[in-house]
């Protein structure tokens, strides 16, 4: 096959394949809402669980990674001068891995202790 056959054959596989997510997306949606209805459930009155800490593991995560990825600049732009490009790509790889998951444990451990200190305010009441 030639290049011009292949752009054409990807084409038409990336639209195929986006139209059928989307009415996958609806159908369930759908068929979601049927469900609700046969079980005597009311789908206007459904809303999704809020998760009121969402943007701070988030933030913390980006954070977490960001800094891990400059201190592995640093550390390859200055210790690691000598080594080949391939080894020290598990550099990049593995401090993003730990500072990422140092910012959700620290998330984790924030959410805990607003948790903890919300019961604590209840108790004394």
């Amino acid at each position: 096959m030639d290049t011009g056959n292949l752009g054409i054959l990807a084409g038409i596989i990336i639209t195929t394949g986006f139209f059928a997510m989307i009415f996958a997306i609806v159908y369930l949606h759908k068929r979601e809402r049927m469900a609700m209805i046969e079980r005597g459930m009311d789908p206007r009155a459904y809303k999704p669980q809020s998760a009121p800490y969402q943007n701070l593991k988030w933030g913390l995560l980006l954070i977490g990674a960001g800094v891990g990825l400059f201190l592995a600049f640093v550390l390859d732009h200055t210790m690691f001068r000598s080594i080949s490009d391939d080894d020290v790509a598990a550099l990049y790889f593995s401090l993003i891995a730990i500072f990422g998951g140092g910012g959700l444990f620290l998330s984790y451990r924030i959410e805990k202790k607003e948790v903890l200190d919300k019961e604590d305010a209840r108790e004394e009441k």
